[in-house]
């Protein structure tokens, strides 16, 4: 069968690496350091995918502006001692690999730092797999379709021609903000019912079941 789409861009945490549990904790630890109230599980998983400012701004809006810094440096302090051994969804390289030899191109557009990102590409040795990527501290935070409507310049691939493949509500309202076609994983941070409200074209709930769809309709 001929493919449907050329580009598909993928979130990182939650959809490619099961890291949703560490941030929430990572979250949580870094409240208890600094005598904050420390936010539930669900709240904290709400936020997985925004950039980092961004999302701490969300989870916890009666901070004033200059205790920001600190709560991320002790964020980054609590997630950093673990992103090495954080892993990967079963099957994911071999996933990627199978996309890449297929022909399509490859993306990430995701909520974590540059910074963050390359250690986890350098961490898991996927960087080979992916020809464009964009990150929250380079732009827009999601739902803005900044980041989409980069990596599709870049590559030079058209919106109809292009599938975002993510694991929260803030990815799929970002694909639907840029006119691009989405797939969810609901075994990430998102419950399976709110990621269903935004009607994408199927919803996976492993990923094992994300990478049959791929490899059947994409």
């Amino acid at each position: 069968m001929p493919k449907r789409f050329d580009l598909l861009v993928f979130d990182w945490d939650g959809t490619l690496m099961d890291s949703a549990g560490t941030i929430v904790a990572s979250i949580q630890s870094a409240c208890r350091d600094l005598g904050l109230r420390v936010p539930d599980e669900a709240s904290s998983r709400h936020i997985i995918g925004l950039g980092l400012r961004d999302a701490l701004t969300r989870l916890l809006p009666e901070l004033v502006e200059s205790e920001h810094g600190g709560l991320v440096e002790r964020y980054r302090h609590h997630y950093l001692g673990q992103d090495a051994v954080i892993p990967l969804f079963e099957g994911v390289p071999e996933a990627l690999r199978r996309l890449n030899e297929a022909g399509f191109l490859l993306a990430v557009a995701t909520g974590k730092s540059r910074l963050g990102l390359n250690r986890a590409l350098a961490h898991t040795g996927l960087a080979e797999y992916f020809h464009a990527s964009r990150c929250a501290d380079e732009g827009f935070s999601k739902p803005h379709p900044g980041m989409l409507e980069e990596i599709m310049d870049e590559l030079a691939v058209a919106p109809e021609r292009t599938l975002m493949i993510g694991d929260t509500t803030h990815d799929l309202q970002m694909a639907e903000n840029a006119g691009v076609a989405c797939l969810a994983a609901a075994y990430g941070a998102h419950p399976r019912e709110e990621l269903e409200a935004l009607v994408p074209l199927a919803v996976a709930t492993s990923f094992a079941e994300l990478r049959t769809w791929l490899e059947a309709h994409a």
